[in-house]
């Protein structure tokens, strides 16, 4: 698969979500760019922005398995993971398949799951695989874990740790659409909600074809200076406790790699990295004096002045 091509499915993915999700494009675009880099997603906003229906409409958008877990303080790992139970009439133990045998995973308000249930996403979610009792189980591809938190209720939460932050390739926030958009919103559910009539437009094998195509956008070594740069001038600044990790570094590239491929490209050049830098990094640092859960406020504000005093590579010299 070419870049135009990944540009192709990414405008149609966009375009059927829009008929659900109006007035989101931004943030729509930035869930398809994390679908290509096979990255999580971390959707956190106030109830009732669309979280659950971005996530829905993305999965009905696509011909591939979908599961929704509604995490809550009982919830156990073995939920998610499986676990082995004793089948007296065959006269052995079977494994039972968790919820994360999927292909996209929708995890609703995971802050409120305890930490033990939260961490057992931790190695399904960087290696693409569960191992119960000793087993190692792969999970199909794609896959894609999609969890939506609260931020405003605290009382009976668990606040994800750094380690689980750093697992979610981006955090994003819906944010209230505009009163033109709202209205247009009313006006689609009157007698029906169009989520229910959205067919998908791609499949899971076209997916996983696109992801590969997204790793095959070069990426000159100007362009990786400048990324490690960045990431540097994290750890060193004076209002920020702990920088990012070269976990991040990567996932910026992976970033960049996308937001290329979704423009048609085949290289990637510093605006690419500019684009997606804010949303790839916001969640990956911890600023002094501050409380990363509550807000990306200032994580955002110190990330854009990072960009700012940061020297780009020339388009030239990045190819």
């Amino acid at each position: 698969m070419e870049s135009a091509q990944v540009k192709k499915i990414s405008a149609e993915l966009k375009q059927n979500i829009s008929s659900v999700i109006m007035g989101k494009d931004a943030v729509i675009e930035k869930v398809i760019l994390s679908l290509l880099c096979g990255g999580h997603i971390l959707l956190e906003d106030i109830p009732g922005t669309g979280k659950t229906t971005l996530a829905k409409a993305l999965a009905k958008s696509i011909r591939c398995g979908f599961k929704r877990v509604q995490f809550t303080p009982d919830l156990l790992p073995s939920d998610l993971t499986g676990i082995n139970f004793f089948n007296q009439k065959e006269g052995e133990f079977v494994f039972k398949e968790g919820s994360v045998f999927t292909n996209i995973l929708l995890g609703d308000e995971i802050n409120r799951a305890t930490p033990r249930t939260q961490s057992s996403l931790l190695e399904c979610m960087e290696e693409g695989q569960v191992s119960v009792d000793g087993v190692t189980y792969s999970l199909a591809k794609p896959f894609l874990v999609i969890a939506t938190q609260n931020p405003i209720e605290i009382q009976g939460t668990f606040p994800l740790p750094e380690a689980q932050l750093d697992r979610f390739f981006v955090k994003l926030k819906m944010g209230y659409p505009a009163a033109e958009d709202e209205a247009k919103m009313l006006t689609s559910r009157v007698s029906s909600n169009p989520l229910d009539a959205l067919e998908p437009v791609l499949s899971g094998e076209e997916i996983v074809e696109a992801q590969a195509a997204v790793r095959q956008v070069q990426v000159g070594q100007a362009v990786a200076g400048y990324i490690v740069r960045l990431a540097e001038a994290t750890r060193t600044h004076d209002k920020v406790k702990l920088g990012v990790s070269p976990r991040g570094a990567l996932a910026l590239m992976r970033a960049s790699q996308a937001h290329a491929a979704m423009d048609g490209r085949d290289f990637v050049n510093p605006e690419d990295v500019k684009a997606v830098l804010v949303d790839v990094w916001s969640h990956r640092i911890i600023c002094k004096g501050f409380n990363l859960s509550q807000s990306s406020g200032a994580p955002a504000e110190i990330l854009d002045q990072i960009l700012r005093q940061t020297d780009a590579p020339t388009e030239a010299a990045s190819l």
